[in-house]
């Protein structure tokens, strides 16, 4: 690839390169699924996500196998004694969340061409100039030109079909715990919107996996929906990286309230924000240390992906945590 300035002229080898090479996950089809549009698909993926995941974090809490006992973060029996609603109750108002969700999503969605409809070489050929002044700036003109000249379409291939989608996807997830965060955290500590809203939600004392999106409908609209619609729009995803947004997503909230603290569950040791860091902001359990129960509820608040804004913001709290507070507790009562 010929370098001069800023303008590229790939040579015939490179450029059958660009236009041969594709990464495994894509698919040149016009729609992943000849009878249904993308579109539906992203509209789709979160609710088949959430049931099946759902279904078999169930399979496993009615099971009565011994070797998952020691991975409960609760007894079965403690689920059904301490909440305060009936698990109809729950399938009933997350189907109301998820229908509401989905009619706002069908008009939020529009088709975007995708597969074989997009110049995917004039696309990385657009970012050839940002290429080389990147490299340019950082190595020198002439080490950055002798790099370009020599790996240029592989650079190319690589920032457009792996860093470009990657930086949008951990955007999108930072768009929504973000927003998530702060308006998680409001409805703690603004007493009518908890009372108003957020105390439906918590009257799962102990959570499980179906429950996850149990909450006022208001709430859903709000933390849920639109989290994940600014998430699509502020990133600039397409179709195609939506849907996968929306499933790992809801994938994630239904572990996060599983109930589960599994070795082997790759969403709770990728990040700390998991099951039983949730378990704990969920927990106002009738000890007599009173303080760390107050303080339980009113940390973690962070979901569904990282915990940086609780460590940023002073919110965060461990199992170590409480048993420090719990030791201090017994030692005043004492």
């Amino acid at each position: 690839m010929n370098v001069t300035g800023t303008v590229f002229t790939p040579s015939p080898p490179q450029l059958r390169y660009l236009s041969t090479a594709q990464p495994f996950y894509y698919s040149p089809k016009a729609h992943l699924l000849d009878w249904l549009p993308d579109h539906y698909i992203a509209l789709a993926a979160p609710l088949i996500t959430y049931w099946v995941a759902s279904l078999v974090f169930h399979i496993l809490d009615i099971s009565e196998w011994k070797w998952l006992e020691k991975y409960r973060i609760h007894e079965s029996a403690e689920v059904k004694a301490r909440n305060l609603v009936t698990r109809w109750q729950v399938i009933r108002a997350v189907i109301l969340q998820q229908i509401v969700q989905t009619i706002l999503g069908f008009f939020w969605m529009e088709e975007k061409v995708s597969g074989a409809g997009i110049d995917h070489v004039g696309a990385m050929l657009s970012l050839g100039p940002f290429l080389s002044r990147t490299f340019n700036w950082a190595l020198g003109e002439g080490t950055g030109e002798r790099i370009i000249e020599r790996h240029g379409a592989q650079l190319l291939y690589a920032l457009y079909w792996w860093a470009i989608p990657t930086a949008r996807f951990f955007f999108g997830m930072f768009v929504i715990d973000t927003w998530q965060y702060f308006l998680h955290r409001a409805m703690h500590m603004n007493k009518w919107l908890y009372r108003q809203f957020h105390s439906v939600h918590h009257r799962l004392y102990v959570p499980y996996a179906f429950g996850a999106l149990y909450n006022h409908p208001i709430e859903g609209l709000l933390l849920d929906t639109l989290s994940a619609g600014l998430a699509e729009f502020l990133s600039n995803m397409s179709t195609r990286e939506a849907i996968a947004l929306f499933a790992i997503s809801s994938l994630k909230t239904v572990d996060d309230h599983c109930g589960y603290k599994l070795p082997f569950d790759p969403l709770q040791f990728m990040t700390s924000n998991n099951a039983d860091y949730h378990d704990i902001h969920h927990q106002v359990s009738a000890a007599a240390w009173a303080d760390v129960q107050v303080i339980g509820i009113k940390s973690n608040f962070s979901q569904p992906f990282f915990v940086h804004w609780d460590a940023i913001l002073g919110t965060r709290m461990t199992r170590q945590d409480i048993e420090e507070r719990r030791q201090k507790q017994q030692k005043k009562d004492s």
